[in-house]
């Protein structure tokens, strides 16, 4: 009997696979659809991009679906991962709860809801009650829908070893093997990430595809910030760019900060310093949230703390915004809930930039609002499933 012919399957090699990888990243977030966009966000040539797009076909990893109109030319046909249906889950931590939720190809994002999470308690007893509620969405929407677990962690994170690395608010949680322990948990790659970066890849996503360079900053107790570079997370020689926090400034004097120097901006303008800067001035609060509230009661003592913490972070990100010109600065976290904070933030920006680099920059409240973390760290879950499963159609190592 002759032997069954096998299709022919074009291999995906070298640097033929980074840019598979790219492929797959732009498909799986929803900024590109088309092989033309996918040549025009890469920079790469038309050709050079149908070769690509084929071999991920051959494989099954991506597939076309329908086609669509484009302007004077024939109808486009319209790309997706070849696995369309899956899911990943996500979940944001904070100091007392996790905003949890399912994250879709594409950028969706569903089932979101807040719940408890105790993040002192250290990852050995904080951990499973949080595995609990991501698998009860992950059954919600079909177990072998699962193809990755995002978390968004606030703290700095090492990421080829897949651990948290001197968290100055998560007592315990100092090398803990957080990635592993979900990939044993869930059975699928696993992927954290510093919730900054995790806010500036989930705002990028939903984001005009002519913005490619961008700075998130997250402003909560602690303040944070991600950095955008031609369209992908920038994370610098040891994932810790965008640490503008630990700037010294002028006004911060020696006051100690938790990472053991003193003067840091953080001292002066995160949620932490309000809540002790008000508490000197004689007012009843005990965390960020109580700031914010007065603040937009009017209280004028907790205005004006909070707009002079907006010039602080302002007069930091400008030498930031001067030195890599983004086309845009997104404001997040619960202070940018604030109008004083973000208007000084503002103005000191143009104060302290250069024409040329404010001309046409736009500084803007993070339009997925308390979401972005969320939908950032189940883009890297889907990232992350997506880089496994290339993996193992060309053998080249993660």
């Amino acid at each position: 009997m002759p032997e069954k012919s096998v299709p022919y399957r074009r291999k995906i090699t070298g640097a033929g696979s980074s840019l598979a990888e790219r492929v797959l990243e732009l498909l799986a977030s929803g900024q590109a659809t088309t092989r033309t966009e996918l040549a025009g966000l890469l920079g790469a040539a038309p050709s050079t991009i149908s070769l690509t797009v084929g071999q991920l076909m051959d494989h099954g990893l991506v597939a076309e679906r329908g086609t669509r109109s484009s302007n004077g030319g024939r109808p486009r046909k319209v790309l997706c991962l070849g696995s369309n249906e899956g899911i990943a889950v996500a979940a944001e931590l904070g100091g007392r709860h996790a905003h949890v939720g399912v994250v879709h190809p594409g950028g969706g994002l569903t089932d979101v809801s807040t719940v408890p999470f105790e993040t002192a308690d250290g990852p050995e007893a904080a951990l499973p009650p949080l595995a609990e509620t991501l698998e009860g969405l992950a059954e919600r929407h079909g177990r072998d829908l699962l193809r990755g677990v995002g978390l968004s962690l606030p703290g700095p994170v090492d990421l080829a070893s897949g651990v948290v690395t001197l968290p100055s608010r998560m007592p315990g949680w100092n090398r803990f093997p957080v990635r592993s322990w979900l990939e044993d948990r869930f059975g699928v790659p696993a992927a954290i990430e510093n919730d900054a970066n995790c806010m500036a890849l989930g705002e990028h996503t939903v984001q005009p595809a002519e913005r490619r360079q961008s700075i998130m900053v997250k402003m909560g107790s602690a303040i944070g910030a991600g950095v955008i570079a031609d369209g992908r997370l920038y994370r610098g020689g040891t994932g810790s760019a965008g640490e503008i926090t630990h700037v010294r400034v002028e006004a911060a004097h020696d006051a100690p900060c938790s990472c053991g120097n003193t003067g840091c901006l953080e001292t002066v303008a995160s949620g932490a310093a309000l809540v002790r800067i008000l508490r000197g001035r004689g007012l009843d609060v005990a965390s960020t949230e109580d700031v914010v509230r007065l603040a937009l009661d009017a209280d004028p003592e907790a205005t004006r703390a909070v707009r002079q913490a907006g010039r602080y972070l302002g007069q930091v990100l400008s030498a930031n915004v001067n030195f890599f010109n983004p086309d845009a600065v997104y404001l997040g976290g619960i202070l940018s809930t604030l109008e004083p904070f973000v208007a000084a933030v503002r103005s000191q920006l143009y104060e302290g930039c250069h024409p040329l680099v404010t001309e046409h920059l736009v500084i803007e409240r993070v339009s997925l609002g308390a979401d972005a973390g969320l939908a950032g760290a189940g883009q890297f879950a889907l990232q992350r499933a997506l880089a496994h499963a290339l993996h193992a159609v060309t053998g080249n190592r993660l």
